[in-house]
């Protein structure tokens, strides 16, 4: 059971509704900021969306020929895809409109499904990689600018879902959405995996996470349609909740832009977007 959120879901608006539009905004599970303020996601088919900064307009700037996850932005400005149907993280280069293969996993270790992908200040890049819902598995790796991987942290994980670098980058955090909980892997001075410990136990199935301008960490929940703020000593509380599951459906990634969160909606065809009031806004 949800409690009281602590805010409205009158705080919460539409950013972008792509159920009518060209191209049709199809059922997103990604989202992420690009750095001139647009926000990109993706979709079913593959689908890598652009909209402007002011949510005025939806351009498919490519496919990829499978199933969109989660993406990121790399350091020098490329997005890379994380391929739920080619089991492979993807490149896109958006100056010269093309998708590459980034890495299929490191020797030996195939993705299943790589999920999630955040990169640190030096360019590392890791990704979760999502096992069966039954049980626990892998994984986390991480990767170099050139594609050369590693298993980083081999769980077992209960699903590994979104991640998130802690403020400062001295953590990595897993949500582990069939365990409902969030877990928080130390990074060892050389980037190797320090110590796992439980940060949040959550009524709900957390999804995509992302950390807001008041050092909180904030959870997209598949269910209920909710999006949790957890502060740095692991306490959860409901920040909106739609019982509706109608301007938030089943709620996936999550992306600030500066005090405005962004939420992809799995189950509509639609990106939230919800200013956190005064009091979280640290920036």
């Amino acid at each position: 059971m949800i409690a009281a959120p602590l805010l409205g879901m009158d705080a919460c608006r539409i950013f972008f509704d792509g159920t009518f539009s060209t191209p049709r905004l199809d059922h997103p599970e990604c989202v992420t900021v690009a750095a001139d303020g647009a926000v990109w996601c993706g979709g079913e088919a593959g689908q890598i969306y652009r909209i402007d900064p002011d949510g005025g307009h939806l351009e498919e700037v490519a496919r990829t020929g499978g199933f969109t996850l989660g993406m990121a932005f790399g350091p020098g400005g490329d997005l890379y895809v994380c391929d739920a149907a080619r089991r492979a993280v993807l490149r896109y280069d958006p100056d010269g409109g093309a998708v590459t293969e980034f890495s299929a996993g490191p020797p030996g270790r195939a993705f299943r499904m790589p999920n999630y992908p955040v990169f640190d200040t030096e360019g590392w890049l890791y990704v979760s990689d999502s096992g069966p819902a039954d049980r626990p598995g892998p994984g986390v790796y991480r990767f170099d600018p050139s594609g050369r991987g590693e298993v980083w942290h081999d769980g077992p994980f209960t699903v590994a879902n979104g991640l998130a670098l802690e403020p400062g980058g001295g953590a990595l955090y897993v949500a582990e959405t069939f365990a409902h909980l969030v877990t928080r892997i130390a990074i060892a001075p050389d980037g190797g995996a320090g110590e796992r410990e439980v940060f949040a136990v959550l009524d709900a199935m957390p999804d995509g996470l992302a950390f807001g301008p008041d050092g909180a960490l904030y959870v997209g929940c598949y269910e209920p349609s909710a999006i949790l703020r957890v502060t740095p000593d692991g306490t959860p509380a409901p920040l909106v909740h739609d019982e509706t599951a109608h301007t938030l459906c089943h709620p996936t990634n999550l992306a600030f832009r500066g005090a405005t969160l962004f939420a992809a909606n799995l189950g509509r065809w639609h990106v939230t977007a919800l200013d956190l009031p005064a009091w979280a806004d640290a920036s």
